[in-house]
């Protein structure tokens, strides 16, 4: 897209007529998610790269499978496209470093038929400060922040990665989720390490966490008053027979919301008791997995005996608290692929 320099109109002075051609020219060039974009102008764009305090040519990250160097203009142009303000740009710009992660799996996870969504989790001071969102509707429309952010993430795989539905994008389904995956935690909520300490990170760093979902299980239960009952329904969650993470068994992660997060607060469960209990039940015997189609072969005797785990170990859980404080709800992100495919990647957001 970038190497047609059709993206603006060379300054920031548009029309109304101009703009609303604009927006039907990247229609027809399939720049856009389906979505109508804000045609980026020269202003525009320099406004978020002086936010990232960064240089137009100098590459910031390697798609390695598809042969493809990112640059800073490149990330400010989709960005603008998605309408960001130039504030979230530091995070957009490290939530690209950690797409091109070695350890995230790229090309796997852009291409598959599962139709994996790029989840974006922002800790840190950073997101209070421009107003990501941690609270009620955490996965739904009405923040600009979140949505945009995670809108010019996928628009920059569309636009410069060429990952285009129907082209090198081949899922059967897709996700809502494609179009934009990005939410805070809620550190004040348990009284747990967040996420990015338990990575290393000092509790006043900022950071940017890219998780490859398959989709959300989102999980109600109004009657449980300890944490068991509340854990097995997370547990049934992570190991239905459907899903990838029972064969794949890649990372998931769970988010409590604000009720379940007492619950579990209240009797002073850490994350590795959570984490444990969790794993222990998130499981399926062999015997019903090859009922099932998810194993091959005729169900032998002992199957019945003989377990699968929804992730290889306890640790492959990632725990947090988010969403709303009022009803009985949390949610599952179950993980896309495998645990040789993809992880989870963790990178601390430079601020200029």
């Amino acid at each position: 897209m970038q190497d047609d320099n059709e993206y603006s109109g060379r300054d920031s002075s548009f029309q109304t007529e101009n703009v609303a051609e604009l927006i039907e020219l990247y229609f027809r060039k399939g720049w856009t998610d389906g979505l109508p974009v804000i045609p980026p102008s020269t202003n525009s764009v320099e406004a978020m790269l002086k936010a990232a305090g960064l240089k137009g040519n100098d590459p910031i990250a390697e798609v390695r499978d598809r042969n493809v160097f990112l640059t800073p203009d490149k990330v400010a142009i989709n960005a603008v496209m998605a309408g960001c303000r130039p504030e979230y740009m530091p995070v957009v710009i490290t939530a690209v470093k950690c797409l091109c992660h070695p350890d995230f799996g790229y090309h796997g996870i852009a291409a598959s038929t599962g139709g994996a969504s790029v989840v974006i989790i922002v800790n840190g001071p950073i997101a209070r400060k421009i107003g990501i969102n941690f609270g009620e509707n955490l996965f739904g429309p009405g923040i600009r922040s979140n949505l945009t952010i995670g809108r010019a993430l996928r628009l920059l795989m569309i636009n410069t990665i060429h990952t285009s539905p129907g082209i090198l994008d081949r899922s059967t389904f897709g996700s809502p989720g494609k179009i934009s995956f990005c939410f805070a935690e809620n550190e004040e909520l348990c009284k747990w390490d967040p996420l990015h300490v338990e990575r290393g990170f000092q509790l006043n760093e900022s950071t940017t966490t890219l998780f490859a979902a398959e989709d959300i299980i989102q999980i109600y239960n109004q009657l449980a008053r300890t944490p068991e009952p509340l854990l097995i329904g997370v547990a049934d969650a992570m190991a239905n027979m459907g899903s990838m993470n029972i064969i794949g068994q890649q990372q998931v992660v769970v988010v409590f919301g604000g009720e379940h997060a007492a619950i579990l607060t209240k009797n002073g469960w850490p994350k590795a008791r959570i984490r444990n209990f969790i794993f222990e039940h998130a499981k399926r015997n062999v015997a019903d997995l090859k009922t099932a189609g998810r194993i091959a072969g005729k169900v032998n005797p002992g199957d019945k005996d003989i377990y699968r785990h929804a992730v290889r170990q306890p640790e492959d859980i990632i725990l947090m608290c988010a969403g709303g404080s009022v009803g009985s709800f949390s949610a599952c992100l179950l993980g896309w692929g495998s645990f040789k495919a993809t992880r989870s990647v963790t990178l601390p957001i430079h601020m200029p």
